[in-house]
């Protein structure tokens, strides 16, 4: 398996003959006090069904009416792209695509700046609003200050079940003895329900964050990194002196189909720390950023991307294969994945910088961009019939 198909797993891809999860989530939507638009980003796992997958999505938004929605797909981006060569940011456009969490993240940032967005919410397709307050409460506390003086540019609420609980099952399984994920995020989410509402945190959760214009306009989330995109903004946030807040009393239901393969999740899960650890490691190097180190992230993901994670991953690749199912994709992972991990991290880890070095220039070029928000907004529209991809069979005469 290449690099560029890691980038492009997701944990439950919605297949296409199926309505998947939005509709609840846009139901769930439909009670929500001062909604304002909603951008549904349609990222498909293969580029020959991606106008057939906007199609569908396009159809169970028209099935919402009660909720302003604008479904940006491959149309859409090709606009974005096209105006951002224009811009001269053609360099931009690995990281800001429909491939890999990072770069659809990057593309929401841009659309809350070409419409003029204060603020820019993100909600996943697998989770569910029960508080009809969501928005007011996600959007509290947002751009003031502590005490202290500390702008509140980031914040994250957390994922409950449907139950109502926060705290990951976590089984201590005898193969996962040097891979306590799920014990550390657990220690993570330990502050939530104690005072204050508002802590600084090492970890966030895409699916329920709230970043200012300020935030998001000078740093970017990472395309290079293959999953964890929004824990990985924690780092870059703190190393250009900022911080992600957790909000205790902000939350959505998680509702997450069967991943399609644990053991490749896993392998992602590999790939992403170690590319951590050299990113980090990296960044010594860069005067002009504030330092993170693995001690800092603690409790998660910190022991994770240190320099302990190699050996680490080796072992319970091997543990996983004798002690849970999917044995040769574990046993495989554990041969190869650390070495061809270490070798995208370090193939890959300066393009981040490269990239954000850029980002807040492009952000600010492209800020309520008259061609672009007359396209988003729906003043100006797209002929799909005209798309590749989208044209009619025309019969042979014989």
């Amino acid at each position: 398996m290449s690099d560029d198909d890691l980038i492009n797993i997701y944990d439950h891809p919605t297949p296409i003959d199926t309505d998947g999860t939005l509709p609840n989530v846009l139901s769930s939507l439909e009670h929500v006090e001062g909604l304002d638009r909603v951008v549904v980003i349609v990222s498909a796992t293969d580029a020959t069904i991606e106008h057939r997958a906007e199609d569908r999505v396009r159809d169970i938004v028209a099935d919402h009416p009660a909720v302003d929605a604008m479904v940006f797909g491959p149309a859409e981006l090709g606009s974005l792209h096209r105006r951002l060569e224009q811009l001269e940011f053609s360099d931009m456009l690995h990281g800001v695509n429909l491939t890999g969490y990072g770069a659809v993240r990057n593309l929401g940032l841009m659309v809350a700046a070409v419409l003029g967005s204060d603020v820019a919410l993100f909600l996943d397709d697998d989770q569910v609003v029960t508080d009809p307050k969501w928005l007011s409460t996600g959007l509290w506390g947002v751009g003031r200050k502590l005490e202290d003086g500390t702008p509140i540019l980031a914040k994250t609420g957390y994922y409950t079940d449907a139950e109502g609980q926060y705290l990951r099952k976590d089984r201590g399984a005898w193969y996962d003895m040097f891979w306590r994920q799920r014990e550390r995020l657990n220690q993570a989410l330990d502050v939530i329900s104690r005072p204050p509402r508002l802590q600084r945190s090492t970890i966030a959760f895409g699916g329920c964050l709230a970043l200012h214009q300020d935030m998001f306009m000078n740093v970017s989330f990472d395309p290079w990194v293959v999953r964890g995109e929004d824990m990985d903004f924690v780092i870059n946030a703190r190393m250009h002196g900022a911080d992600v807040f957790l909000d205790d009393d902000w939350h959505v239901v998680h509702q997450p189909p069967q991943a399609v393969s644990e053991a490749l999740r896993w392998r992602q899960d590999v790939y992403r720390f170690v590319y951590e650890h050299r990113k980090i490691e990296f960044a010594k190097s860069q005067v002009d950023l504030r330092q993170v180190s693995a001690a800092s992230m603690a409790p998660y993901p910190g022991e994770f991307i240190g320099s302990s994670v190699g050996w680490r991953a080796f072992l319970t690749g091997i543990l996983r294969a004798v002690g849970r199912p999917e044995h040769s994709k574990y046993f495989q992972a554990a041969l190869h994945a650390s070495s061809d991990a270490g070798n995208y991290a370090r193939e890959n880890c300066q393009n981040y910088f490269e990239f954000q070095r850029r980002w807040p220039l492009m952000m600010e070029t492209i800020y309520d961009d008259v061609a672009l928000k007359s396209l988003f907004t729906g003043e100006r529209r797209v002929d799909r019939s005209a798309i590749t991809g989208r044209f009619p069979v025309v019969p042979s005469a014989e």
